[in-house]
């Protein structure tokens, strides 16, 4: 009795020696290799590495990670910086702590049989968009063309665009949101060629924004455990992003490993593995501040009372290169 006793005394000791700090991860989307970074970090053990317990929850259409960190279900969220800066002005306080994608992915791709060669040929079209605040981007691109998004001969016709490319498939729309790593890769597959489209990168058209980021609640800044919790998150996240930029092979098949719901597959995760890695391969993951500037000033161009991501300067601290500089120091 007294060896049970003891062995069990050892065991509970060890196991509060080894006790790891728990961090929670809200993905802005479901699980894809758009966030192949996080999922490798913990396959192989970079979490752990950090003496850290990481919970990654997939997000979906009806899930805000804006919201979800607000309502204290996160730690961490992954969002575009033009949701989180959307979020900050109207009371949610993200600070971007981190910035593992360097660039945008996000494009419009329409069918040349439309007639469209160049944004001036836009009105009188109808053209497909992402809501839930992947519409800012579009919405500034348009103002900086003078194009109303009320239809007309002189205008666009907006069309509220389903996460998918049926809309351009079915011909609902002549143009259609797309991100270089997933959909325009499903509107390949669905058989229509490369030479009967025309793509519009909104980084190109000079309203590029940043995408994936990191984000936190300003609040739990002043805190020296959480920060450094979070350096040690975003050095093995980094690790990830690294590991899978060298092995998509691999990454892709973490990321359908992980993959509850069976939606995933090997094919088309490793295609867009190799395109995240383009997005992810220039950068440590420390936010250049010119990116914001840009993502700022392109917000600022589209303000208007239909569509207002944010109406006035950032106040406060919006992004912190105090955990990427301990993280990568």
């Amino acid at each position: 009795m007294k060896k049970l006793v003891l062995g069990a005394a050892l065991a509970l000791a060890g196991g509060a020696a080894q006790a790891a700090d728990d961090v929670t991860l809200q993905l802005k989307w479901v699980t894809q290799a758009q966030f192949a970074g996080y999922y490798v970090a913990a396959d192989k053990g970079f979490y752990e590495e950090e003496d850290l317990n990481v919970t990654i929850k997939p997000g979906g259409p009806d899930i805000a990670p804006e919201q979800v960190i607000a309502g204290g279900g996160a730690d961490v969220i992954v969002t575009w910086m033009a949701a989180g800066l959307a979020a900050r002005e109207r009371g949610v306080p993200l600070v971007n702590i981190a910035q593992p994608f360097k660039k945008g992915a996000m494009q419009l791709t329409c069918l040349k049989e439309s007639g469209i060669a160049t944004p001036d040929d836009f009105p009188g079209h109808t053209l497909g968009v992402w809501f839930f605040g992947n519409e800012y981007p579009f919405f500034a691109w348009m103002a900086k063309l003078g194009v109303p998004t009320e239809g007309g001969d002189d205008g666009v016709e907006v069309l509220k665009q389903a996460f998918n490319v049926d809309a351009l498939l079915q011909k609902q729309a002549d143009c259609i949101s797309v991100m270089t790593y997933n959909e325009y890769g499903q509107v390949l597959d669905a058989g229509i060629t490369e030479d009967e489209l025309v793509t519009f990168n909104y980084l190109e058209e000079g309203v590029g924004m940043m995408e994936d980021g990191l984000y936190v609640l300003e609040e739990n800044l002043s805190d020296e455990a959480f920060k450094d919790k979070m350096a040690r998150f975003v050095r093995a996240s980094m690790k990830g992003w690294k590991y899978a930029e060298e092995h998509p092979e691999e990454a892709a098949q973490i990321v359908v490993d992980n993959d509850d719901t069976g939606a995933q597959t090997l094919a088309h995760q490793t295609y867009m593995m190799t395109e995240v890695a383009k997005l992810t391969a220039e950068t440590d993951g420390e936010l250049a501040p010119e990116d914001y500037e840009q993502t700022v000033a392109t917000l600022l161009s589209a303000v208007s009372p239909e569509n207002p991501a944010i109406t006035k300067e950032p106040e406060g601290t919006a992004w912190t290169h105090e955990i990427t500089d301990a993280a990568l120091k």
